[in-house]
């Protein structure tokens, strides 16, 4: 269990942070930065849910995220260096990429098939679920960037649990707009 007493180390004035492993990183490390992006995606996450209460299938769904999130950025802060454990690093699994794959056809089946690009716009819900869509979209991108970094290493199933998160979002969004009936579509060169 987690216990915090003290907010304020002063041990990241030097610029560097420590990993559950203990050892430190520069808070500029690619790393440091893929967390950070989970965290970010995480935090819009709970802003979109300011207006999803009222949504109560969907507003589960992304409590679910918000603590599935959190076990991804204890996975990237844990990286698997080889060495021996106190104990088992908590780690992003395969049930939880096939909950979110459950979700995401639970919701797409209420819509409608699209014939254009959706602009991240709408309802405030679906608005703030475009946000942390393109965040995650921002944490794959340096999750994969770190997997392909030697000596780094990055799940599979922590790759794919993100790459389906910002799929989920997506959709999720659609769906805030009032089972995408209020999408509001690219429309191609319209203010040429």
């Amino acid at each position: 269990m987690v216990k915090l007493n003290k907010i304020y180390t002063r041990t990241g004035d030097d610029g560097t942070t420590g990993l559950v492993t203990g050892r430190r990183r520069s808070k500029s490390d690619l790393r440091v930065e893929a967390y950070g992006a989970v965290d970010e995606a995480n935090a819009f996450v709970g802003l979109a849910r300011q207006h999803t209460g009222s949504i109560a299938d969907l507003d589960a769904m992304l409590m679910r995220i918000q603590n599935d999130l959190f076990d991804l950025g204890a996975d990237l802060a844990t990286p698997d260096t080889g060495e021996k454990q106190e104990y088992e690093p908590l780690r992003i699994v395969a049930s939880q990429v096939a909950r979110l794959e459950e979700e995401i056809d639970r919701l797409n089946a209420d819509l409608e098939p699209l014939r254009s690009f959706v602009l991240p716009a709408g309802s405030a819900a679906s608005a703030a679920l475009h946000a942390a869509r393109t965040i995650a979209r921002r944490a794959e991108r340096q999750m994969v960037a770190l997997a392909e970094t030697e000596g780094e290493t990055v799940s599979r199933e922590a790759v794919a649990y993100v790459n389906r998160l910002s799929d989920f979002l997506f959709v999720a969004a659609r769906w805030a707009n009032d089972k995408g009936r209020a999408d509001v579509l690219w429309i191609p060169g319209k203010n040429r």
